[in-house]
């Protein structure tokens, strides 16, 4: 075999690191998307009702997606109205809010997903009071009911139940439930996994007359979107939704943690209580999020029988909308298809 001289050997080694360089340079960078910053508006204050978006956000899974920022703006308010203003690319609300907008309005927004797959809405009340179990308990009754989509889905829920508005009294009140405490309302109208909770706290037992149980099922946390993000930013809502489906599996898995980024981080000026955070970030795992549908088809999916359920129930509040103008669930179902990893 012929000898190569050192500086020949150098020679060589020099052409073959300048050809794998040139290769190197040669070959497409793997891109990586900026979607920007992403604004999300919340349907209530940054407690642990959004538990999987803050873990989403606190281990990087929005970040990875492609978006620059998060900025959680806390309601409530009017969250069709943000989005539709583009203040924010997605908000929670749920099918009472934003039909009437779709509707009425002629808005183009569309439910992309569902956190909660039941309704938390129920009428509170005190066990040594009024003691309100069935929706004919109602009749008679001082009902303390929040101005907006909560008295829509009251008079919604009366209507449902074959009873006369006239014969309930229905007394304004704010979202604190002292009046029920302090017996100005015989009942309340709640969430399950919040004001429920807050008042069984302070040593209260507590009866709970839930909607979802009383004629009136659907989907609420619901994702909503503009028909244009749909059309023209729909990659960077499919980042949205995969990473907010991580968070909530998260959430899901370890319920505390969540409810301590509510309480220390994203709502550290609102005093919240860390137990009943806790409380509520377990209540809302069991009750409300996971279901037989969601072990099945994923988190925040809606399966047919769901979605019937939702538009049946805005029948019955006086809204007839169809699957196709209020629901577009192929953003999800595009998600579980490209990572079957996230039903796991």
């Amino acid at each position: 075999m012929a000898k190569i001289s050192i500086s020949r050997r150098v020679a060589l080694l020099a052409a073959a690191t300048a050809s794998t360089l040139a290769l190197v340079g040669c070959a497409p960078a793997e891109e990586t998307s900026d979607f920007g910053s992403l604004d999300v508006q919340f349907s209530w204050i940054k407690n642990a009702e959004f538990a999987g978006e803050f873990l989403a956000d606190s281990n990087g899974y929005y970040e990875e997606e492609g978006f620059s920022s998060v900025n959680f703006i806390a309601g409530p308010t009017a969250t069709a109205a943000v989005v539709l203003s583009g203040g924010a690319l997605v908000g929670l609300s749920d099918a009472i809010a934003v039909t009437p907008v779709i509707l009425e309005e002629e808005a183009p927004l569309k439910i992309i997903g569902a956190t909660f797959q039941k309704s938390p809405f129920t009428i509170l009340s005190l066990k040594d009071g009024a003691n309100i179990e069935t929706a004919q308990d109602l009749i008679g009754k001082r009902i303390g009911v929040q101005a907006g989509g909560n008295e829509t889905l009251f008079d919604a829920l009366l209507t449902a139940n074959g009873i006369d508005a006239s014969e309930v009294t229905k007394v304004p009140v704010e979202y604190d439930p002292s009046p029920l405490v302090n017996g100005e309302v015989d009942g309340f109208l709640a969430y399950i996994t919040n004001e429920s909770i807050t008042v069984a706290n302070l040593g209260f037992e507590t009866t709970n007359l839930l909607f979802a149980d009383a004629g009136l099922p659907f989907v609420a946390e619901a994702f909503i979107v503009t028909q244009d993000s749909i059309d023209n930013n729909r990659e960077a809502l499919k980042g949205f939704l995969r990473a907010t489906i991580r968070g909530w599996k998260d959430s899901i898995a370890d319920p505390e943690a969540g409810a301590k980024l509510a309480v220390e981080v994203y709502g550290a000026d609102l005093g919240l209580d860390i137990n009943k955070e806790i409380q509520q970030s377990e209540a809302q795992n069991e009750l409300l999020i996971v279901t037989a549908e969601t072990r099945a088809n994923g988190l925040l999916t809606v399966s047919d029988a769901l979605m019937a359920e939702t538009l049946d129930t805005l029948a019955t509040a006086g809204y007839d909308i169809s699957a196709d103008q209020l629901f577009d669930l192929s953003l999800l179902a595009e998600v579980y298809e490209e990572n079957p990893e996230l039903l796991d």
